[in-house]
């Protein structure tokens, strides 16, 4: 459907209807709501149903209380995956955009080589990458009689950071190919070079068209943290296996895993709710 405008003379404008976020059916606004309370809701019958059990063996502590003493430990595991995931973001970033760049280079090996490596850590499984950097990376290296340490959380922040790379620069090449070829044109007349026109035209309008996908990559790879306990970091899911062998019971299982889990949902479902405004914000407007 299309709206006239009327303008001078005796020409109209069309413009698309666009469905506002106010206009969208209740029951279509109030689903994340329901799902959000759903969610919440089944993580407090886990919790409180063993505590209801604890009646034919009045001996044991309860499951909250046992959730509550390893609280600290388990906090400061959850810091640590939430740290690894800022370094590998920031890292990978940093990379990603110099990649990125490099894909939409006027030298043809420069932009096969951007490409194919961009291809090769993108398709490739993270948990894959992070054995390659545990097994190739020394753990210390000698630079000048100085000993330098590279221990297993950094590692893993290097693997880590290598998918994001790769996200990153396909990111940013749509984001530079989707400005109007005319900007360029302009620029050029006006005698800027080409580094000039990326560093001062192009790239401060990718910024917000990459802003919402680079959130969304983040959340993700907040997710995928937990995979560095394999590999033998002490994040937070190497801390809950600490807890429940100490605790040795199989009924904390559940409980322990949810309460982790709504951990990364807490920290994880603000992001994405600020990528979908950002989307909304941002989106092409016709």
């Amino acid at each position: 459907m299309a709206r006239k405008t009327p303008v001078r003379g005796q020409m109209a404008v069309l413009h698309p209807m666009r469905i506002r976020a106010d206009a969208l059916p209740l029951a279509d606004r109030m689903f994340n709501l329901w799902t959000l309370t759903a969610l919440m809701l089944a993580f407090a019958a886990v919790l409180i149903a063993p505590a209801f059990a604890q009646d034919a063996a009045p001996e044991k502590p309860g499951v909250i209380s046992i959730l509550l003493e390893w609280t600290p430990t388990l906090a400061k595991g959850f810091g640590f995956n939430v740290l690894i995931s800022i370094l590998s973001m920031a890292i990978g970033t940093a990379m990603g955009v110099v990649l990125g760049v490099l894909q939409v280079s006027p030298l043809r090996p420069v932009r096969s080589i951007a490409w194919l490596v961009t291809q090769f850590f993108r398709n490739s499984p993270w948990l894959v990458l992070l054995f390659y950097c545990i097994l190739l990376i020394p753990f210390q290296i000698e630079v000048f009689g100085t000993t330098i340490p590279f221990p297993g959380w950094i590692k893993a922040v290097l693997g880590l950071s290598l998918p994001v790379m790769a996200y990153m620069s396909e990111y940013m090449r749509g984001a530079i190919l989707s400005i109007p070829t005319g900007q360029w044109e302009s620029a050029e007349s006006l005698g800027f070079s080409r580094r000039q026109i990326m560093t001062d035209v192009i790239l401060p309008q990718t910024v917000k068209r990459v802003l919402p996908s680079w959130m969304n990559l983040y959340a993700v790879l907040t997710m995928a943290t937990p995979l560095v306990s394999i590999i033998g970091v002490n994040d937070v899911m190497a801390l809950t296996r600490a807890a429940l062998s100490a605790e040795g019971r199989v009924d904390l299982l559940i409980p322990m895993y949810l309460y982790i889990l709504s951990w990364f949902f807490i920290y994880c479902y603000p992001i994405s709710a600020v990528t979908r405004l950002l989307e909304r914000k941002y989106s092409v407007k016709l």
